[in-house]
């Protein structure tokens, strides 16, 4: 093979990897959160972040700031892997255990409620980044108590009041049916948006009041009703996007970037509930987008260092592509030499 050829094709095969490097690199998106009955997150951010109205939402910016509201659809922890019980604490289920979004866990008897009634409900959930994966809705049991921190045990975990996988997103929503049970006043419904494409999952958490009142519970006299819960509007969440450190407009399932080969099934549960699996690594931290960086805070599977070991993978490919190249252009000088 002629010395030139022979040179430019070692350069192009040492080349291939950094492609595909580049190609499997791009991270995904996936966002969302409850939008009816609404999220206490997406409540919030429907008030106004900078001047929220009620003073649950109030209290939750005092308590971590505006910027958790502007990400509103961010609530996630990207390697769950169904081992959300094990990864989130009692007291932070509607923080996913991310201290950005603590104020989210304050326990208040007045975060702003969507009135529901006993039986079939139509849920909605609010995505801006659609992908499959499967949805579970919890109910609190009788006689939770709002005023203290929300706990796993709270919740009944062994009959979802909504179970669905793969729905349709159509305007901007996921909707999908679920029965409501008897229940008097307030209760708190706990939504998980476990992805099959990856171990990623959502967590939102939405006041409702049933009849109205509020739940005397354990004897109690119950809480005055609270203000109704609004979700905000699609220009709401456009005209805010510029301040979200998330990526609010993502890739459907059919594109070839983000629709990755599904992920392990999680571990078996020891308890019998749904909610929960035994962790095999300890969960990686939700970082938020650095300033002027290009990956989202919700990647496929993992978190922002993904994007550092792509580089610093590219990198290295690139050193051996070089050395391949120089080794060959060696050759072949040499061989020219020896041919005259």
């Amino acid at each position: 093979m002629p010395a030139r050829r022979t040179v430019a094709t070692v350069a192009a095969l040492g080349s291939l990897p950094l492609v595909l490097t580049a190609l499997t690199a791009t991270p995904a998106a996936a966002h969302g959160s409850m939008g009816d009955p609404v999220s206490r997150v997406s409540q919030c951010y429907a008030e106004g972040p900078e001047s929220p109205k009620s003073a649950a939402c109030k209290a939750a910016v005092a308590a971590g700031g505006t910027q958790a509201l502007y990400d509103w659809n961010g609530i996630r922890i990207g390697d769950a892997g169904g081992r959300h019980q094990r990864l989130i604490p009692d007291g932070k289920l509607c923080s996913a255990n991310n201290a950005q979004f603590k104020g989210l866990d304050l326990a208040r008897a007045d975060w702003p409620a969507t009135s529901v009634r006993s039986g079939s409900h139509t849920f909605k959930y609010r995505v801006t980044a659609p992908h499959k994966g499967t949805f579970k809705v919890y109910l609190t049991k009788s006689g939770y108590n709002p005023a203290k921190p929300l706990a796993w045990k709270d919740l009944d975990l062994k009959n979802p009041v909504a179970t669905s996988t793969d729905p349709a997103a159509k305007g901007g929503f996921y909707t999908f049916s679920g029965t409501l049970p008897q229940r008097s006043g307030r209760h708190l419904l706990y939504a998980v948006w476990q992805r099959s494409d990856s171990p990623e999952a959502f967590y939102s958490c939405s006041d409702v009041s049933f009849g109205g009142g509020g739940d005397k519970g354990k004897g109690g006299t119950g809480p005055a009703p609270a203000p109704t819960a609004s979700a905000p509007t699609k220009k709401q969440i456009e005209d805010g996007s510029d301040k979200s450190t998330i990526e609010n407009h993502g890739h459907g399932d059919h594109d070839a970037k983000t629709s990755a080969e599904p992920a392990a099934a999680p571990e078996s549960t020891t308890s019998g509930n749904t909610a929960s699996d035994e962790p095999k690594a300890a969960a990686a931290p939700n970082r938020p987008k650095a300033a002027g960086a290009t990956e989202n805070l919700a990647e496929t599977g993992g978190d922002t260092s993904t994007t550092y070991l792509a580089i610093g993978g590219a990198a290295a490919l690139a050193i051996g592509s070089s050395a391949l190249f120089l080794t060959a252009r060696r050759r072949a000088v040499s061989g020219g030499r020896h041919g005259r």
